[in-house]
């Protein structure tokens, strides 16, 4: 991905926006009120910085949800490609478009994104397909593609920022920053959670490697927005009927 140049300005995908973009200034989403520590004293004595730097907040070029399109299986609204999008973007898409549809399915957008090293499991594929289009139908559009490849670009640089000693991996304390860049000021408990299911190391020193760390993220993102829709006021706090909260967690379990 490194061959790409960066969004053009005022993309209309989202761009800028990050995770905790419309969190309380300087306060990534999840942490305590300000004036409270973050982590507990055994978690600060590792490195966890309160808040991210400014240099850090960007939000790695994290979109803006998607418009919702009433139903997770609804067809997939046509798109095109925005203004000043790379052209070897648009050109990826076509040579995965085989057909001419205007869509490409999961397997040819695995496959395109192989094309430019960007090996992802079919999981990691459906998370980012889903994110990028609120559906399930596992097609996406140019917008969205083009989006999603510049998101990629973003995410391989915080991946690569926070891998200090580059063994290809990341591990807690590295993930827990890495996500702090983003906006989120997850939990110790929460923090080991993540770990231990998207490090696939084995033995007792877990690690996560770059197609896990994206699809960790991708749930970290996809969840908290899900969240922060009945949390308006940022508290902490949201209430969920029986029927919001599966219509939340399913998508992400059978991605």
């Amino acid at each position: 991905m490194s061959g790409y140049s960066h969004s053009p300005p005022g993309y209309g995908y989202g761009y800028g926006h990050g995770y905790g973009s419309a969190s309380p200034p300087g306060q990534p989403y999840g942490a305590p009120p300000q004036g409270q520590h973050q982590y507990d004293h055994k978690a600060r004595a590792n490195g966890a910085p309160a808040k991210p730097h400014k240099n850090q907040a960007h939000g790695g070029g994290y979109p803006a949800p998607a418009p919702s399109y009433g139903s997770l299986f609804a067809a997939l609204v046509p798109s095109v490609f925005p203004p000043g999008t790379d052209p070897q973007i648009i050109s990826c898409f076509q040579l995965a478009d085989q057909d001419g549809s205007g869509f490409i399915d999961d397997k040819e957008m695995q496959r395109a994104l192989s094309s430019y090293n960007q090996s992802f499991s079919l999981r990691t594929v459906h998370l980012l397909m889903y994110l990028f289009t609120q559906t399930n139908t596992r097609k996406i559009g140019p917008k969205e593609f083009a989006a999603l490849f510049y998101s990629l670009q973003s995410w391989r640089g915080v991946f690569e920022r926070f891998d200090r000693d580059r063994s290809g991996f990341i591990d807690a304390n590295e993930l827990r920053d890495a996500l702090l860049s983003l906006g989120f000021a997850v939990s110790p408990v929460v923090l080991e959670l993540l770990v231990y299911k998207f490090g696939k190391t084995g033995g007792k020193k877990r690690a996560i490697e770059y197609d896990n760390f994206i699809e960790c993220c991708l749930t970290v993102k996809g969840l908290t927005e899900k969240f922060k829709e009945k949390d308006k006021a940022y508290t902490g706090m949201g209430t969920f009927t029986y029927k919001d909260f599966m219509w939340t967690v399913l998508p992400f379990l059978i991605a």
